[in-house]
C-alpha cells in the first residue's frame, strides 16, 4: 500500500492550495478517504472526509466554507481545495485512506504554512 501526498507549501493568508493524494495497493473506491492535519504543539484534526463513491462529505467547523475534498476513482486520487487560508491551517496534512480499524492506511503528510 502506498498514499503519497503533494501540494503542500508556502501560502499568504487570503491564498489557495490543492492538495493531491494518490493511492495505489488497495481497492480506492472502496475506502472512504480523509484529510486530517496537525499543527506543532497541537492534538490532530480531522479536517474533512469523503465516502467511497463521493456522495457524502464532513468538513471540520473550522474549515466549512472554505475547504472542498473530492475525488477521482480513475485516478485513485483524492484532493482538498483549500481556500481564503488563514495562518491557523497551518499544519502538517495528512491523507488516510479508511475501511475499518484494520484497513486503515496513511500517508507521510505535506506541509502548508500560512504566512505573511
Amino acid at each position: 500500500v502506498q498514499i503519497a501526498e503533494s501540494g503542500g507549501g508556502l501560502v499568504h493568508p487570503g491564498g489557495s492550495l490543492r492538495l493531491s493524494c494518490v493511492a495505489s495497493g488497495f481497492t480506492f473506491a472502496n475506502y472512504e478517504m480523509r484529510w486530517h492535519r496537525q499543527a506543532p504543539g497541537k492534538e490532530r484534526e480531522l479536517v474533512a472526509t469523503i465516502s467511497g463513491g463521493g456522495g457524502r462529505r464532513t468538513y471540520a467547523d473550522s474549515v466549512k466554507g472554505r475547504f472542498t475534498i473530492s475525488r477521482d476513482n480513475s485516478k485513485n486520487t483524492v484532493y482538498l481545495q483549500m481556500n481564503n487560508l488563514k495562518p491557523e491551517d497551518t499544519a502538517v496534512y495528512y491523507c488516510n485512506a479508511f475501511a475499518t480499524v484494520n484497513y486503515d492506511f496513511w500517508g507521510q503528510g505535506t506541509q502548508v504554512t500560512v504566512s505573511s
